[in-house]
């Protein structure tokens, strides 16, 4: 089994930036989906929309990449992936970005 722990990585939407565009969805829709408010939010590995406010999911390995780049391109700015540790690797307050 790979060793992970240092590179787990979880994801939340901000719907009040949302502008709906639906880049995120494309990028990974096994991890972003619209909402009948035309507003893009996270889901769970159950598939089951996390509708709270600042909810997050972890991001599966194999789309690490996808999660990274819909927020890097995400027009509303809105999508926060975050390290274990708490330090936002892609998104608004990313330090990178």
């Amino acid at each position: 089994m790979a060793e992970v722990a240092t590179d787990e990585l979880q994801v939340w939407v901000d719907q009040d930036l949302c502008t709906g565009d639906g880049l995120c969805v494309q990028y990974a829709p096994e991890v972003f989906e619209f909402d009948i408010d035309g507003l893009a939010y996270v889901k769970g590995v159950d598939g089951e929309l996390r509708m709270a406010p600042g909810s997050r999911v972890d991001v599966p390995a194999h789309l690490r990449l996808e999660v990274i780049d819909s927020a890097k391109e995400c027009p509303g700015d809105c999508i926060h992936v975050v390290r274990g540790d708490g330090v936002e690797v892609a998104g608004p307050e990313a330090e990178d970005d």
